[in-house]
């Protein structure tokens, strides 16, 4: 006689949970590819006013800013005692105040790092720390003997040939070496700025953590010098894309990441001057490429942020953009039609300026032009 074993059926409830289990790992796996997949282009998001992120690297989860959370960062900008400096930096100051308390704004405290080596007339009126300006003939001496240069200065001044005469932006690094080691600074993050630069929005921290927040210039091109760049940056570094095409400011970066590189920024400003063929190939920009070489050195990519800076007469809108760099001119005809390259019927141009601001009565920008040359005109002083 054949006995059949009954087998017993599975409840609904048993399946339903065996189908959630299956789904919620599936989902697990999924998502855990996704979030570590490399991300080779542009993540624009419209509804954030045209955040765009590294192109290399999409920020990850984990280090994005709680929402509502506030970083604060101090903002630091460097400066000499020239007339020029001093006017601008005065202006920058006047509306970083009226924009530091605003909601959105994490801006923290405010150090204007004066490398002339003396103070000036305006150390009451802007917060400022001074500073030493490159020892002559720097370019001689590696970083290891700077800080002996900077006490026996005058021992040497006349034995060593002043051959950066006249790049002062070479002081800005060693500026920051200086200021980062003799500073107190009470906030987490820094933003490295420049006197020309307005703030125009309650500026947030764009940064996260290890991931420092940069502004993405168009004539940074480090894949079009991989020939001059690979004497600064070895081939065991990865190709010279993982240089970002930036420069030093503006950016904002955790303190202690900016004292690590600031030295190797200094060096490689030097070292590039000092070299003809890659002085010749990046002239003014040489240092920002400097600062893009020695953080790419450190392993450290950036959030390449466009909405982080306008730059009249380039660009035309404001939008939700943060900060008006007026370092080109604006030169317009009177029917509001650009006439870059020469001297416009109304014009601004900073370097009209060299001996103080600019007046109070220059006169109105004609109709037609750009809203970010208006906004440059009202934010003038």
């Amino acid at each position: 006689m054949i006995v059949r074993k009954k087998m017993g059926r599975a409840s609904p409830l048993v399946l339903v949970t065996l189908v959630l289990g299956f789904c919620f790992a599936t989902y697990n796996l999924v998502t855990m590819i996704m979030h570590n997949r490399a991300i080779s282009k542009w993540v624009e998001d419209d509804a954030n006013g045209g955040i765009f992120f590294d192109p290399v690297i999409k920020m990850p989860e984990n280090v994005r800013k709680p929402k509502n959370a506030r970083l604060p960062f101090h903002v630091a900008v460097t400066a000499t005692d020239a007339t020029y400096s001093q006017w601008q930096c005065r202006i920058m100051y006047y509306w970083y105040k009226k924009k530091k308390d605003l909601p959105g704004s994490d801006m923290g405290g405010f150090t204007r790092i004066l490398h002339s080596g003396s103070p000036d007339n305006f150390m009451d009126e802007i917060p400022t720390i001074v500073v030493d300006p490159l020892p002559e003939g720097v370019d001689r001496v590696s970083f290891l003997l700077y800080h002996i240069l900077n006490q026996h200065r005058a021992a040497f001044s006349e034995k060593i040939p002043l051959s950066y005469q006249g790049y002062i932006v070479l002081n800005r690094p060693w500026a920051f070496v200086q200021w980062l080691e003799k500073a107190t600074i009470e906030e987490d993050y820094i933003l490295m700025a420049e006197p020309d630069h307005i703030f125009i929005n309650p500026l947030p921290n764009l940064a996260s953590g290890g991931f420092p927040a940069a502004f993405p210039f168009f004539y940074i091109k480090p894949a079009d010098y991989g020939k001059v760049l690979r004497k600064f940056f070895p081939e065991e570094m990865g190709p010279v894309t993982n240089i970002d095409p930036i420069g030093n400011s503006p950016v904002i970066i955790k303190k202690d990441l900016l004292k690590k590189i600031a030295p190797t920024w200094m060096n490689v400003s030097l070292k590039m001057k000092d070299d003809p063929e890659t002085d010749e190939a990046f002239g003014w920009v040489l240092e920002m490429y400097a600062y893009a070489v020695g953080s790419a050195l450190h392993g450290v990519q950036h959030i390449l942020r466009k909405d982080f800076m306008l730059q009249p007469p380039w660009d035309f809108e404001i939008g939700k953009k943060f900060i008006i760099h007026y370092t080109y001119g604006c030169d317009y005809n009177m029917k509001g039609e650009l006439m870059y390259g020469e001297i416009g019927e109304w014009r601004f141009d900073k370097r009209s300026f060299l001996r103080g601001p600019p007046p109070r009565n220059l006169s109105l920008p004609p109709p037609g032009v750009p809203e970010s040359v208006v906004c440059l005109y009202k934010y003038r002083y």
